[in-house]
């Protein structure tokens, strides 16, 4: 490890993650909404934990919630057939919301008025409207929120945001969003993420709200100002893309967008040059970019940005006047980066009111989702215009 590998550690070792101490005399009371595969998730963290306990699962189609207890050999957990019930004659802490993206604001919304905590599944929501009334909510309830983004508990990911707090890159003013699948269209449980009455929006808002948070938190979350969007469903509403999963009807179901790409003006005189997929002829839309006045960041392309990298960021500067190149070391996460995120929003919860405050906050992540709901309407009428985010 070379003298500048060194400098770049000595940014973020005092903020390295620090073991929380967990208290098991009262234990937190947790609901689940939606009952789906990224609802196991949330269920197998939070049976980990001693100072929690879940107490009700609720899921809109019939069976489902019991089901989903079921299959883990589960005794004593309520199920429900709609949040409200559940939320109504439960006494909970907190709750997970793992519904379809167009069922995040009513249960987000509800669960605040009710005086209860929410950890929210990413997307945010479908549209900015959305996005806005659920602040609204959280503002004048007094209780967390956070949404989730489990790349921000990636070491690898905390060390993109250190460099470009160093300095080390001088000021920034273009961000370029890579990645993308080539085909990796979400159809295993059924086409949940490919209709328009459930999933609301596609590739844009499923995986492209990774990127535009790895990229936007980097750089402190500039207001977004204007945006040219691009989107389409080429692959998505083509029946020989279903072919080797003998589902062509997925096709005439089809209803949101599995390419995207936009150029976004950004407060401070940056650029954001997005792109994602979950289908194209090609392997990648290329690594992410971050460049500054003093140097550039490369950021190695994945499929979906969900999660960690698994090659070395790359800075390149210039050096006594000639142009260098040089890694940043790979990093280990003392925790799978998904336990983080659940683990974090529990022990903000345990501080009590007035004191928590969420991981990932929403005066972040109504930007994020100020710039996926520009994209699609910018790309509905062929031009760019101008983001308008209400006064909270």
């Amino acid at each position: 490890m070379n003298e500048r590998d060194n400098k770049l550690l000595d940014l973020y070792k005092e903020d390295m993650i620090q073991e929380a101490v967990v208290t098991t005399d009262k234990k937190l009371k947790v609901g689940i909404i939606g009952c789906g595969w990224i609802a196991d998730g949330h269920l197998q963290e939070y049976l980990r934990m001693e100072d929690v306990e879940v107490v009700a699962v609720a899921d809109l189609v019939p069976g489902k919630a019991e089901a989903f207890i079921a299959k883990d050999n589960l005794e004593g957990i309520r199920c429900y057939l709609n949040h409200k019930d559940m939320i109504d004659n439960e006494e909970l802490d907190a709750v997970s919301i793992c519904t379809y993206n167009t069922q995040h604001a009513g249960p987000a919304i509800y669960a605040l008025e009710h005086g209860v905590n929410v950890m929210l599944e990413k997307p945010f929501t479908v549209t900015l409207e959305e996005a806005v009334a659920v602040v609204r909510a959280e503002k004048k309830s007094g209780k967390i929120l956070t949404v989730g983004f489990q790349p921000r508990m990636s070491e690898n990911m905390k060390m993109i945001k250190r460099i470009i707090d160093s300095g080390e890159l001088g000021d920034i003013y273009y961000l370029q969003a890579g990645g993308g699948r080539r085909q990796g269209i979400p159809t295993p449980f059924g086409t949940s993420f490919i209709e328009k009455e459930t999933a609301g929006i596609g590739a844009v808002g499923d995986i492209g709200s990774y990127s535009i948070d790895m990229l936007m938190n980097a750089v402190g979350y500039p207001k977004p100002l204007t945006v040219s969007g691009y989107t389409s469903n080429f692959f998505g509403t083509d029946p020989e893309y279903y072919a080797k999963k003998n589902h062509p009807e997925y096709a005439e179901k089809f209803g949101v967008d599995d390419f995207a790409a936009a150029f976004v003006r950004l407060e401070g005189g940056i650029i954001l040059d997005f792109r994602i997929s979950w289908a194209m002829h090609m392997d990648t839309s290329g690594d992410a970019l971050i460049l500054g006045t003093k140097g550039g960041l490369r950021i190695p392309s994945t499929n979906c940005w969900n999660g960690d990298f698994d090659k070395p960021l790359k800075v390149y500067r210039n050096v006594a006047g000639e142009p260098m190149c040089y890694e940043v070391p790979m990093l280990k996460n003392k925790e799978g980066i998904f336990h983080q995120k659940i683990r974090s929003f529990i022990d903000e919860v345990k501080k009590g009111p007035g004191k928590g405050k969420a991981t990932i906050p929403t005066s972040e992540i109504l930007y994020n989702q100020a710039i996926i709901d520009g994209i699609v309407k910018s790309a509905e009428l062929g031009r760019e215009i101008e983001i308008q985010i209400p006064e909270i």
